[in-house]
């Protein structure tokens, strides 16, 4: 961990890359202490578009270096977290 806090690489697919308008960024979340509930909580405080989507109303899945996690999920310092919808096969 950084004095600022833990660096986290997040990467968007499908409908959520479409509608933040975002397919990777890399933030640093205070403190050193984070689950996928906490990460989502910040994200949502951007408010608009990000608060929407992320709210729970619209179905996503998280996965935290490359395994499905839960809200409940820790988050190291410098894990790669994907946010995207839930995958139906055809």
């Amino acid at each position: 961990m950084n004095a600022a806090g833990m660096q986290i690489h997040l990467l968007y697919f499908a409908r959520l890359r479409d509608a933040l308008a975002c397919d990777a960024e890399t933030i640093t979340l205070p403190g050193s202490n984070h689950d996928v509930a906490t990460l989502l909580a910040h994200l949502r405080q951007r408010g608009g578009i990000w608060a929407s989507e992320l709210s729970g109303d619209k179905p996503f899945r998280v996965a935290v270096d490359q395994h499905m996690a839960t809200p409940a999920t820790r988050i190291p310092d410098g894990a790669e977290v994907a946010v995207f919808p839930p995958v139906t096969g055809g």
